[in-house]
C-alpha cells in the first residue's frame, strides 16, 4: 500500500499542471513537480521582457526544465483545461478565473496546502497581524536548542514541499502562515499560535471579518490532541478559543488571572499551570528589546513547552539578536547608527518598533512610507513624535503618515510645524536626506508602515536596497 507521499507523486504523473506566480515559493515547487512527470505551464503577471522573469526562465532552461509560459497583464486568460492549479500565496482563491477552472473539474491548491497534507512530522503553525516572523523564528531556534531536527518554512525560511522526502516523523516543522495562505486551508497544524489580530491586508481581503476568518483556519482543523496558543491580551485572538478542538493555552503580560500558559509578571517570564509557576528568564535578560518581543517569547514558550526544557528557552532568549530586517543594525557612521526594519509593513508594526526604541531612550530620524493596506493609522503619529522630530517620507502612503502626524503630534506637546519632514521620490534620496538630518548620538531607522509593493517585489528587496545604500554612505 502506498503512503501519502508516494500516492501524491503517482497522482501528478501525466497531469496538466498550472503554477500561478513564479516567485520565491513556487520556483522550488516547479523544480519538484517537473521531476514527477507533470506537464507544467508557468503563469506570471510580469511582462515578457522583465529582466527578473527572463533570468528565471533561463535558469529553468539551464536545468533542463521545459515549461510553457503565460505572462503579462492578461496572463490568466490562458488558464483553461488544467488538472491541477497551484496558486501563489497572495492570490485570492475565489478569482473568477480560478472559479471557472474549478467548475471545469480542476483541483485548486497551493504549495503550502499540499505540504501540510503530506507532512509526516509534528507541525507548528504561527499566524497573526504582528510578531509572527519573530515568534516563528524563536520557536524554531528553541526546538533546535533542545536537539530536534527542525524544518522552517511558510512565509519564512524556504519552501518545503520539495524537501518532503527528507522530513522524518520525529522532526519538527515550523511554519509562518499568512492570511493569504490560510484563506483556503483545510488542514491545521498540530500546534497553532495566533500572536494577535488587528486590521491588516484589507487591500486584499474583502473586509476585516474575512481576514479574521482566514486566520481562524489555523485552528479549525486541528486534531483533538492539538495545542492552540492564543494572546489573552488581544480580543480577536482570545475569542478564537470558542472554535478550538483541542487544548487551549494563553500568554499575556501582567495577567495575574492567567491559569494555563506563559505570563510575564514582576519582571519574570514564568510558565503557570494548576497554581504552580516555573521561572524561565527575567525580562531584562532577553537580548532583543521591546515589550512586543516579550510577547513573542511568551507565545513561543507556550507553544514549545511540552517539547523542551526551560533552559532551552532561556538560552535562546539570552543569545538571539533578532531576525533580519527587524530593527537590524546595519552600521555606525560618524556617531550615527543605521537600522533596517523593512519588515514593518503596517502601522502597528512601526508603532511596536518605535515603542521599543522609546524604551531604550533613542532619538530617531525616521524613514517611512510604503504601499497602504487599508490599515488604521491611529496612534502612528503619536508613536513617531515620541522618538522623532525628523521624518523622511518615501512611499505611496506618505500622505496618510503625514496626516497622522498632523492629527496627533499635539498629543505629545509637539507642534506639527516644528517637525522636519522631507518627501523623497526614491530611496537613494531618502537615505541621503536622513544622513544629512542625523546628528551624532541619533539613529536612522527605516520602518515603512506599509508594504513594499509600491516600489519593490517584497520587503526583503526593500531592506536589502536600504542596507546597500547605507553601506555606501
Amino acid at each position: 500500500m502506498m503512503n501519502k507521499i508516494d500516492h501524491f507523486k503517482s497522482f501528478l504523473n501525466g497531469k496538466k499542471i498550472a503554477v500561478l506566480g513564479v516567485g520565491i515559493s513556487n520556483r522550488p515547487l516547479i523544480r519538484y513537480i517537473a521531476g514527477l512527470g507533470g506537464a507544467i505551464t508557468a503563469f506570471d503577471k510580469l511582462p515578457a521582457d522583465d529582466p527578473v522573469l527572463n533570468q528565471t526562465r533561463k535558469a529553468f532552461e539551464a536545468e533542463g526544465i521545459s515549461l510553457e509560459w503565460c505572462v503579462g497583464p492578461d496572463y490568466l486568460k490562458g488558464l483553461k483545461g488544467f488538472d491541477i492549479v497551484f496558486r501563489t500565496p497572495k492570490m485570492r482563491w475565489d478569482l473568477p478565473e480560478l472559479r471557472a477552472e474549478r467548475e471545469r473539474g480542476a483541483i485548486i491548491t497551493s504549495e503550502m496546502e499540499v505540504f501540510m497534507e503530506l507532512c509526516p512530522a509534528t507541525m507548528f503553525g504561527i499566524t497573526g497581524s504582528d510578531g509572527k516572523t519573530t515568534t516563528t523564528t524563536l520557536i524554531s531556534l528553541i526546538l533546535r536548542q533542545a536537539g530536534y531536527q527542525v524544518h522552517l518554512g511558510g512565509n519564512i525560511g524556504t519552501p518545503l514541499l520539495d524537501r518532503i522526502d527528507s522530513i522524518m516523523p520525529d522532526d519538527m516543522v515550523v511554519l509562518e502562515l499568512s492570511s493569504f495562505q490560510l484563506m483556503s486551508m483545510r488542514k491545521s497544524p498540530d500546534v497553532a499560535v495566533v500572536t494577535n489580530i488587528t486590521p491588516n491586508h484589507l487591500d486584499v481581503h474583502k473586509d476585516y471579518q474575512e481576514y479574521i476568518d482566514a486566520k481562524r483556519n489555523i485552528l479549525l482543523y486541528q486534531p483533538f490532541y492539538g495545542r492552540l496558543v492564543l494572546n489573552a491580551g488581544n480580543y480577536e485572538s482570545r475569542s478564537l478559543s470558542t472554535d478550538a478542538r483541542g487544548q487551549v493555552f494563553y500568554f499575556a503580560q501582567n495577567d495575574h488571572d492567567l491559569q494555563e500558559g506563559c505570563v510575564a509578571i514582576n519582571g519574570q517570564l514564568v510558565w503557570r499551570s494548576h497554581g504552580q509557576e516555573v521561572p524561565i528568564i527575567r525580562s531584562q535578560d532577553i537580548k532583543i528589546p521591546g515589550r512586543h518581543n516579550v510577547d513573542n517569547y511568551l507565545a513561543a514558550a507556550t507553544a514549545v513547552w511540552p517539547y523542551v526544557k526551560p533552559e532551552d528557552i532561556a538560552e535562546v532568549a539570552r543569545t538571539f539578536g533578532g531576525v533580519e530586517h527587524r530593527l537590524e543594525l546595519v552600521r555606525e557612521l560618524n556617531g550615527v547608527r543605521y537600522y533596517n526594519s523593512s519588515i514593518d509593513t503596517s502601522p502597528t508594526r512601526t508603532k511596536a518598533a518605535l515603542r521599543a526604541l522609546a524604551e531604550r531612550g533613542e532619538k530617531v530620524v525616521l524613514i517611512a512610507g510604503g504601499q497602504d493596506k487599508k490599515c488604521d493609522y491611529t496612534g502612528l503619529g503619536e508613536a513617531i513624535v515620541t522618538v522623532s522630530r525628523k521624518i523622511v517620507l518615501c512611499g505611496a502612503n506618505s500622505e496618510l503618515i503625514e496626516a497622522s502626524l498632523r492629527r496627533e503630534a499635539a498629543y505629545k506637546g509637539v507642534h506639527f510645524e516644528d517637525l522636519v519632514i522631507r518627501h523623497c521620490d526614491n530611496y537613494t534620496d531618502a537615505v541621503n536626506q536622513a544622513c544629512a538630518l542625523a546628528e551624532p548620538g541619533e539613529i536612522v531607522v527605516l520602518s515603512p508602515a506599509g508594504t513594499s509593493y509600491d516600489y519593490f517585489r517584497h520587503f526583503e528587496e526593500r531592506g536589502n536596497l536600504y542596507k546597500d545604500l547605507v553601506k555606501k554612505l
